[in-house]
């Protein structure tokens, strides 16, 4: 289902939408670019952010439906191609400084921007989350107030097969996961089913997938109000209405054996307990297999990256996240995992470090490195102002 607008507007990356709603309307944002799986440009960041921006100081705006075009993603993650094309001129180009790659600055400051106004909405947004959600994906849904899952979505922070990290909020949610769950999704890449997704509490509720149009009938059709807490109470109840059992999937199955193995301080060896996990099941074939071709940089970097979130504010995780990805941007594995998969895809990334014994804690310390001060950050004032209501502090 894709949103009621006008015709001229239906080749925008982001279709928008006010659906009457009594005396109040709905705002619906569609990500629509269904033939990249709906993954996230520049323009589309930069477009969703003003329009949540102008919902949210119109008072006749009483909710925001965010979803995507197609039946196959809500969003599959951000604009590789483009980053790739920035890092190679950046590197061609001889720079030092890793703020001279200005599309990386660009797309990460204003992708981080629009995930931490998500995260601090103060009106409920109801994120269909169906199908594929992954990467940049996962930082459009993480801090919306109504997260839901279908019967064919699949979540996933894959990046440790790009030489990325889980970014766009990842630190500081997947630190949330239970029994340090978040560790192991972050080093295999593993996807997690509307079960799985809910126990990890990075969903809320399980709907059917053929219900989008009767849900949003139903919340045009509830009573809304000026006050955000009624409305986000209303939202529970429209919602609940519509809610499906969801079964425990495999990282509940495993969760036992998974927690004995991350429960190390050493990642050395929490590596080595993953590879030697024992069990057929393909879900858990897979997150060991993608772990042992996935980049020992990522894995290095999305361990520590968790362990300094633990008692950092989610807009200080996302200032530290930024640094990190544009050092990941300017001399990381990043454009390699991206040339490997998606430019020369010959999947045979030749990552460097090589070893998880060369990707040292002392290595990671180089991705955590300022090159301006504290103030002079692009994100230095995230967090400066919050509403009421919001989950992050």
């Amino acid at each position: 289902m894709t949103a009621n607008v006008a015709q001229p507007q239906d080749e925008s990356p982001v279709l928008f939408e006010e659906r009457p709603a009594g005396s109040f309307r709905i705002g619906i944002a569609t990500l629509n670019a269904p033939r990249t799986l709906n993954g996230l440009s520049l323009d589309m960041a930069r477009l969703l952010d003003e329009r949540l921006a102008a919902w949210a100081d119109d008072p006749t705006i009483a909710l925001v439906v965010l979803q995507g075009a197609g039946e196959k993603a809500f969003c599959a993650g951000g604009d590789l191609h483009g980053l790739y094309r920035s890092m190679q001129a950046y590197r061609e180009g001889g720079h030092a400084d890793v703020r001279e790659n200005r599309y990386a600055s660009e797309f990460f400051e204003v992708e981080y921007r629009l995930d931490y106004r998500i995260h601090t909405y103060a009106k409920p947004i109801v994120c269909w989350g169906h199908g594929i959600v992954m990467g940049g994906g996962m930082g459009l849904m993480a801090g919306a107030s109504h997260r839901v899952v279908t019967e064919r979505s699949r979540l996933a922070f894959p990046e440790i097969t790009v030489g990325l990290y889980p970014d766009v909020g990842g630190s500081w949610l997947l630190h949330r996961v239970p029994l340090r769950g978040g560790l192991f999704l972050a080093l295999t890449g593993a996807a997690l089913n509307a079960g799985d997704a809910i126990y990890a509490n990075m969903a809320d509720i399980q709907i059917a997938s053929d219900q989008r149009d009767a849900v949003l009938a139903a919340l045009a059709a509830a009573n809304w109000s000026e006050d955000a807490g009624d409305n986000a109470k209303a939202v529970d109840n429209v919602l609940a209405g519509f809610a499906s059992p969801a079964a425990p999937g495999p990282l509940q199955a495993h969760q036992a054996s998974i927690a004995a193995v991350v429960a190390s301080d050493s990642l050395d060896a929490i590596v080595e307990g993953i590879l030697g996990m024992e069990g057929d099941d393909p879900w858990l074939a897979t997150a060991r297999e993608t772990l042992a071709a996935g980049a020992p940089g990522s894995a290095r970097l999305a361990y520590e990256l968790q362990r300094r979130a633990a008692d950092l504010s989610l807009a200080d995780v996302f200032r530290l996240e930024y640094i990190a990805s544009l050092h990941c941007a300017a001399h990381g594995d990043f454009m390699e995992g991206i040339r490997a998969l998606l430019i020369d895809k010959d999947r045979q990334p030749r990552w460097r470090p090589a070893t998880l014994a060369d990707a040292s804690s002392d290595w990671a310390d180089t991705f955590f490195q300022l090159t301006w001060d504290a103030a002079g950050h692009p994100l230095a004032d995230l967090g400066a102002t919050t509403h009421s209501g919001a989950k992050p502090q």
